[in-house]
Parts: structure tokens; sequence; C-alpha cells
């Protein structure tokens, strides 16, 4: 009798122990860094507080917030690497503002999270890149020695992520990047910087897959949306660009390098006073590679540019050791594209003499040029192959 009653003890103690761990690793922990040192008073680097309340976050078990309360905060450089323990998240409430001293902001990142499996970064904070004290610095255009300016916040290796109901505004580079990431979402964030600061990309990619943009607002002077070598599986929807360069595939082929693209979904998007719409460039140069599998609908062009354009010619900054591109582009469709061009031709096909693009379909497409003599808008195309089907204009050229 006393050995069962014993062993009645034992099991519960253990089914005991086991109901408490897992309902340790289902609970969540906040880390405030400011139980770890941060003062937000604008001035002080906290980026030493930040990193110890990440450490300490990335190693519980459970589910764990870093979380950043109202105030203005000071961050230097940093690196959020993982891999942790449990899901993790960067909860941002406050304003965090970059350094402006050149000795500290000549560096590739300001924000940068690596190796994290299930991470969200949120909060409805803003990210200040405090690129006005920066841009001049970023002549790379006709100076080979420029500095390395940092992107405000960098995602490497990164899986299963989502970051939203974010501000990031006046990055020094590129806004956000994301590279050799899986399964990624970026949704209700709102990205600016002025139309003429230069290579302020709102979202750049690359070597990435499983990329969901949607419900955001990007205001910048450079591309809005870039997608580079390496990339796939990337849905873009109901996204609002301008000012800006657009929604680009490219630039590709530049290094002699490999550089494939494909299934690509642009969709339920608007530009407002861009210089491109919906573009796809690739140097005239060796480099090889294939984009295809892309579809590009229900897009709203408002005083852009150039609305729909390929160009495989691609050099902004001469001289360019020019040859034919070696990127075979195949299988894009533009449907139902409607809006006003900013210029006289308002679909650009500057398609490789080499590799002509093939199986371009144009359905629906309705793009409004008011000229002084009251001409309408163009089209040209060089070494397309592919159908237009329903509404065209300007009249297709295919």
């Amino acid at each position: 009798m006393g050995l069962k009653l014993t062993f009645g003890w034992v099991c519960l103690l253990i089914l005991s122990l086991s109901v408490c761990i897992t309902e340790a690793q289902g609970q969540t922990k906040d880390f405030n860094v400011k139980n770890y040192g941060a003062i937000a008073d604008g001035k002080t680097d906290n980026s030493k507080a930040f990193l110890k309340a990440w450490k300490e976050a990335c190693e519980w078990t459970g589910r764990a917030r870093v979380w950043i309360p109202m105030g203005t905060y000071r961050v230097n450089s940093a690196k959020f690497e993982g891999p942790c323990k449990g899901p993790i998240a960067f909860v941002i409430k406050g304003y965090l503002k970059a350094p402006t001293e050149p000795s500290l902001f000549i560096t590739e990142n300001w924000i940068n999270f690596r190796y994290v499996n299930n991470l969200t970064v949120s909060g409805g904070g803003v990210l200040d890149g405090q690129g006005k004290e920066a841009w001049a610095y970023n002549d790379c255009n006709k100076n080979p020695n420029c500095p390395s300016l940092p992107t405000t916040m960098r995602f490497d290796f990164v899986t299963n992520a989502w970051v939203h109901h974010l501000r990031s505004i006046n990055s020094k580079n590129t806004h956000i990047v994301v590279f050799g990431c899986v399964d990624v979402r970026i949704t209700t964030t709102r990205i600016s910087a002025p139309a003429d600061s230069p290579n302020t990309d709102g979202i750049k990619m690359a070597n990435s897959r499983g990329i969901k943009i949607q419900q955001t607002t990007i205001r910048t002077g450079d591309d809005c949306i870039a997608m580079l070598a390496g990339t796939s599986q990337v849905r873009i929807f109901n996204v609002t660009c301008g000012p800006g360069h657009g929604i680009s595939i490219g630039s590709l082929g530049k290094d002699g390098d490999k550089n494939d693209l494909f299934d690509i979904k642009v969709r339920n998007c608007s530009f407002h006073n861009t210089s491109d719409g919906i573009r796809i460039k690739t140097w005239a140069s060796p480099g090889i590679g294939k984009v295809s599998s892309l579809i590009y609908e229900d897009i709203f062009m408002n005083q852009v540019g150039n609305p729909i354009i390929i160009d495989q010619e691609y050099c902004p900054y001469p001289p360019c050791k020019t040859q034919p591109s070696r990127v075979q582009i195949s299988n894009v469709t533009y449907r139902n594209i409607w809006g006003n061009s900013g210029s006289k031709v308002a679909v650009t096909f500057r398609c490789s003499q080499s590799r002509p693009c093939r199986d371009l379909v144009m359905e629906n497409i309705n793009l409004h040029y008011h000229g002084r003599d009251g001409e309408g808008s163009t089209a040209i195309c060089n070494n397309v192959k592919g159908e237009s089907l329903g509404h065209q204009n300007p009249a297709s050229c295919i």
C-alpha cells in the first residue's frame, strides 16, 4: 500500500513539473530596455542596453519581447543575432535616432537582425536614419571610393518574420534590406525620404523567397521596391509608391553573375509622380540569367514618367562596356493597368538583341498622355515576342 502511494505521488509530481514547464514555455516575457540602462534623452547611445536586452530575450525559452517604450532613443549601429530559443519580438514604441557623426555612420547597417527564426518587429514607433547629415557622402555614381552608408534595418538569413506598424524616415541609404531570408512579411509600414535623397530605396531584397509586402506606403528618392538576383515567390499587394523610381526588378547582369528571378506578382498598387512605374532593368554586359513568371495587374499610374518599361540597355553612369544583355526575360503579363503617363512614351520594351523578350502579354492597358498639341501616348518595342489582348492605349507595338 505504501509503495503504491509513493509511486502515485511520484507520478503526480512528474505531471505537475511537465505542466509547469509547458506553461513556462508558452508565457511571454518582456525585456524592457530601460531595465538594462537605456535612457530616452535623444543623446545617450543606447546600443549596449538594447543588445543586453536582446541577449537575455534570445535566451528565454518561451515567447520573448524586447520592449522599447515611448521616448526618444539615440542608438548607434547594433547587430541582433540568433538563433534564439523561442519566438522573439522587437517592439518599438519609441522614436529611434541614428547617429549623425561620420565616424559612427560609416558602417553597413544601423539595425541588423541575423540568423533569427520566428521574429516580429513592430510597435508603431519610428526609425529616424537622420540621413540629411549623410547624403552628401553618398556619391558612389561618380566616386569609386565612396564610403558605405548604413541601411536603416537589415535582415540576414531570417525566417518566418513579420514586420508591421513601423515608420522609417530619412534613411542614409536603403530603408529595409532583406537578404538570404525565407517567408518574410512587411505590412502596414510607412517609408519616407525626400525625392532628391540619393539611394534611399524603400525595400530591397536578394537571394530570398516567400516575401510579402502589403498595405505599405513608400515615398523615397530611389526604387520604392527593388528585387535583385536570387529572388522568388514575391507578392506585392496594395502598395502606394511615390515619389521614387517605382517597383523594379534589377538591375541585373552587371558583374557577370547568374541572375535568376521568378514567380513575382504585383497587384492593386498605385504610383504617383514616380520616374518609373513597373520596371525591369538589366545591364548591357556579360551577366547571364533568367527573369520569368511575372504578373503585374490592377495597377494605377498618376503622372508616371515611364509607366511600363523593360530596359536591357541599362547604364546609369557611363562609360559602360556595352554589349547585348544575356539575361532572358520571358512569361511576363501586364493586365488592367490604367492612368496617365508623364511622358509621351507610356510603354517601352527595349529588349536584348541576343535574347529577345518572349511570351509578353499586354491585356487591357489604358495609359493616357495629354501633350501640348493633343497627341496621345505611344509605345516602343525592340526585340519583343508576345501578344496583346483587349483594349490597348497606347496602341500595342507587340
